[in-house]
């Protein structure tokens, strides 16, 4: 199989329903920015020693993988295809879990914390800054079309994750955290 197919040279491509679409219609935006998402996760496991984070960020991942199919499938039939393609309740539940483990050893929140600190950390609070911009272009999705809420959970959700791992590679790199 090639990876071209040309299909998308005047500036459409093609969503889970066979619809063809212009590559910026707001539902390819909002799985593009979960691609970039994805990408910028990949950089982050690249950057790090921690085993128990990359097991963290590679299901994530994978969970966003999910959430771009379903984004791409505009009849919200794919998760019936194809069952990890499903975000499910257990999806946000194991970020929540996550976060709850993860924040008992950091210092509770005085102050704003600036993004930055060591690789790890800075690439984090930049990941979180591609998610929030993520959740902004489903929820204007969701004003018009239908979106899985599931969705729009599971990304706010994550970048609360993603502001607690940069903490805490700041805490494990022994790079204090900078205030305002």
């Amino acid at each position: 199989m090639k990876i071209y197919t040309r299909t998308g040279d005047e500036g459409e491509t093609g969503l889970g329903d066979g619809a063809r679409v212009g590559k910026d219609t707001p539902r390819v935006e909002c799985y593009g920015e979960v691609d970039e998402l994805n990408a910028c996760l990949g950089v982050v496991r690249s950057q790090h020693e921690d085993e128990g984070l990359d097991v963290l960020l590679a299901q994530v991942q994978k969970d966003l993988f999910a959430l771009g199919a379903q984004l791409a499938d505009p009849q919200a039939r794919v998760a019936e295809r194809k069952p990890k393609a499903a975000v499910t309740p257990a999806h946000v539940k194991g970020l929540e879990d996550a976060i709850d483990t993860r924040q008992e050893s950091l210092p509770p929140l005085k102050a704003f914390i600036l993004p930055g600190g060591s690789a790890a950390a800075a690439l984090l609070h930049f990941s979180r800054t591609v998610c929030r911009r993520a959740e902004r272009r489903v929820v204007a999705l969701s004003r018009h079309e239908q979106v899985d809420p599931l969705v729009l959970a599971y990304l706010n959700r994550l970048s609360d994750l993603l502001f607690v791992l940069a903490r805490e590679a700041n805490r494990t790199s022994g790079v204090p955290e900078d205030t305002w």
